[in-house]
């Protein structure tokens, strides 16, 4: 089954993906990060400030995360953590002025997986809070590069209180659309074929970077770290201009 987290309103509800699987959430074979390695990390959070998606900072008002994330909320129901590897504690919290779901985002398809945040106060930036860049060409196949999350451990496991990081390769788009359908060029593809590290449930709207710069953000894929089973994540390169329309990064 395909893996996705999605929420609407205050409940958390599992939506059909591009083939009938869930969506991604937390990461499976990785190791603990120190947030200072990953300034631009957010947790997404409800009004009661329980984490349930990921986002990365773009600029002193702005985030990124995955539209299945926030589709359904309004503004005043999300908040973020800033500048902490611990998904309960530490940093400081902002609550979200504004949401932008990219208008052509499909829920059934998982198709432009992408939204902004606004932040009501900005981020104030130190060693512990930074903006990413954002890549604007292709990943060459066999990139390594690497994903972070509060997400679960396991396929069906709990999250963990403590950010996390893994290291995948990018699959190439053919071998991708074998594994699935629906793969589109909007889409990027990374893990391992004999799987064992991977995001999983609750990683969802969080970073994969390379080189220091935001290349996907956590969307959907099949059994967390099962073989052949890649993680599937929105392409940064694809929406370039739509992020820099939409919020001036």
């Amino acid at each position: 089954m395909l893996r996705i987290l999605v929420v609407l309103g205050a409940l958390a509800a599992c939506l059909a993906a591009p083939t009938n699987e869930t969506l991604p959430g937390k990461i499976v074979g990785g190791t603990t990060a120190a947030i200072s390695q990953f300034p631009h990390m957010l947790a997404l959070m409800n009004a009661n400030n329980a984490q349930f998606c990921g986002a990365s900072i773009i600029s002193n008002s702005w985030g990124v995360s995955a539209a299945h994330c926030t589709v359904g909320f309004s503004a005043n129901q999300l908040r973020v953590r800033a500048g902490s590897a611990q998904v309960n504690s530490g940093g400081t919290i902002h609550v979200v002025s504004q949401i932008i779901n990219h208008a052509s985002y499909n829920a059934r398809t998982l198709t432009n997986d992408i939204s902004l945040i606004r932040v009501a106060t900005p981020f104030v930036f130190g060693t512990n809070v930074r903006a990413i860049g954002l890549r604007t060409t292709e990943l060459a196949t066999g990139t390594y590069t690497t994903v972070t999350g509060w997400g679960a451990i396991r396929a069906g496991g709990a999250g963990s209180a403590t950010l996390l990081q893994v290291s995948v390769p990018v699959v190439a788009p053919a071998t991708c659309a074998q594994q699935y359908s629906g793969i589109t060029t909007s889409m990027l593809c990374a893990g391992y074929a004999a799987g064992g590290k991977d995001s999983c449930q609750g990683d969802s709207g969080g970073p994969l970077i390379s080189g220091g710069l935001l290349v996907g953000v956590v969307s959907w894929g099949g059994v967390c770290a099962a073989a052949n089973q890649p993680g599937v994540y929105t392409k940064v390169s694809f929406h370039r201009s739509w992020i820099q329309t939409n919020s001036g990064v």
